[in-house]
């Protein structure tokens, strides 16, 4: 049973690396950034791809923050937001990208069509119920 497991685990990250590396070939970086925390501990890198049909994505790549109820990724109209800031209450404009898909690991979200960059440029990791920035990356040109 045990080398079942094993077997199961090595084609499932297989695939997950077939999968990422199809996504970096068919889609072009446009920004780029690094998570930080200090309420939450968030790493990782947030990345804003185009695909060649024009469609946009944010990537979360060896991304980790704590576990947590009703959490979203959003992209927010700021240059950064501290940990501790209420950027929503401050009606900060925001895109919600979805509920986070995890709290550790690699992932991708939809970027709506017609979404500005140029002012959409932080990914904020919020806790809607309770209120609270998990962690921000401010976006850069790649």
């Amino acid at each position: 049973m045990n080398r079942l497991r094993k077997l199961s685990c090595i084609a499932v990250l297989s695939l997950a690396a077939t999968v990422t590396a199809a996504f970096a070939q068919s889609s072009t970086p446009v920004q780029t950034g690094v998570f930080h925390g200090q309420v939450h501990s968030t790493s990782g890198r947030a990345s804003v791809y185009k695909g060649a049909d024009g469609k946009m994505t944010l990537r979360l790549t060896d991304f980790k923050t704590s576990n947590g109820p009703d959490v979203h990724v959003l992209l927010i109209a700021a240059n950064d937001a501290q940990d501790n800031d209420n950027f929503l209450k401050s009606n900060v404009e925001r895109i919600e990208l979805g509920k986070l898909k995890g709290n550790e690991g690699d992932q991708n979200y939809d970027i709506p069509a017609g979404a500005d960059l140029a002012k959409f440029h932080t990914v904020a990791i919020y806790c809607e119920r309770f209120n609270a920035n998990f962690g921000t990356a401010p976006l850069e040109k790649f």
